[in-house]
């Protein structure tokens, strides 16, 4: 199968992480032996394959870009979520993947949710503040990280709503405007979108009878994920993580698909997890970006192998890892692992 191969753009460009805060923030984790979460830099690459489609929400309109199976069915229906730094134009793998095409020829709707900066795909406690500084009052609202702490914008001028919004309200909109299923659909995620798809198949199973997660933080409870969360999502366009949940809230343990892995067993939904080696290519060229997409990777690996012995441990039948020998925190890697993913789901979902 032959696909366009845009250049690779790491995790180092469009991570949680700042080049900064990059080798302290690593020396930390690897010392715990967990992993940190985002998504590489994107330039926008508009499928007119796509629609906009638009639902009202308790987060205000938001947009969805849909792709049609080939054939016209309704009832093959997959969910592609971003990671930590989604736009508010288009989804990441719209911009930065064929994987639309590739779906959409083996006859799957494609619905791609456009946002949802360092929101996890959870329902937030509250709009992200910090020192009970209002949105907008200091602060820039350009740029990222540390600019960006007290500016306004989405899940700052209200709370962040997703796992409502994937699981009702869109799902909904879906049903009654497009005809879709409703029920047995896929989704998968890169990084913060993979753990998140691990989170809606548990919770949702009606909804979800298939998740796959690329390079996701499997372990979210390990000693000193939730310290990288908070540094990640101040990058990653200014988020307070204790909006989301407080460090006692039981959101924590509820969110980490370590700890839910008996729900994932239960509800004998399929899954596809994986994560690569953080070895380059022979398409990732040399440079900084490319440095920093090793080190995510090979920390994504580790929370992922966790992932894996949790499920050994627990009997389960239900998953497929794959672990690539080569492969680093980009987007090349997460477009081939939706190829090599796509019969698995193709099986699973209508």
């Amino acid at each position: 199968m032959r696909l366009r191969r845009p250049g690779p753009r790491p995790e180092s460009s469009r991570t949680g992480i700042g080049r900064a805060l990059l080798a302290p923030l690593v020396a930390l984790v690897m010392a715990v032996g967990a992993a940190v979460m985002g998504a590489p830099s994107a330039s926008a690459a508009f499928n007119p394959d796509g629609f906009d489609f638009w639902v009202d929400s308790s987060m205000g309109p938001i947009k969805s870009r849909v792709f049609r199976a080939a054939d016209g069915n309704t009832d093959r229906v997959v969910y592609a979520l971003d990671g930590m730094r989604a736009r508010e134009d288009l989804n990441g793998w719209e911009i930065e993947t064929e994987v639309a095409r590739e779906l959409t020829k083996a006859n799957i709707n494609v619905v791609m949710p456009v946002g949802g900066q360092s929101s996890f795909y959870i329902d937030w406690n509250a709009p992200s503040s910090f020192a009970g500084i209002p949105p907008g009052a200091a602060g820039s609202s350009s740029g990222s990280g540390g600019l960006n702490v007290f500016s306004g914008g989405p899940g700052k001028d209200y709370t962040y709503k997703w796992e409502t919004f994937l699981t009702q309200e869109l799902r909904y909109s879906l049903r009654d405007r497009l005809g879709f299923n409703p029920n047995r659909n896929g989704v998968f995620g890169l990084s913060m979108g993979g753990s998140a798809a691990l989170t809606l198949a548990a919770y949702h199973p009606d909804q979800f009878s298939f998740a796959g997660s690329f390079s996701g933080y499997l372990n979210i409870s390990a000693p000193g994920m939730r310290e990288a969360i908070r540094v990640a999502m101040i990058d990653a366009g200014g988020y307070n993580v204790d909006s989301m949940a407080a460090p006692w809230d039981p959101k924590w343990l509820r969110m980490d698909p370590f700890v839910f892995a008996p729900r994932l067993i239960g509800n004998n939904t399929r899954l596809w997890v994986s994560a690569a080696s953080g070895l380059p290519t022979a398409t990732d060229a040399p440079s900084f970006g490319t440095l920093n997409g090793m080190a995510l990777e090979a920390l994504a690996l580790v929370n992922t192998r966790a992932f894996q012995v949790r499920m050994a441990t627990l009997g389960a039948n239900n998953a497929t890892f794959d672990f690539p020998a080569f492969g680093i925190h980009a987007w090349n890697n997460w477009q081939d692992q939706v190829i090599r993913m796509l019969p698995a789901l193709s099986s699973s979902i209508g």
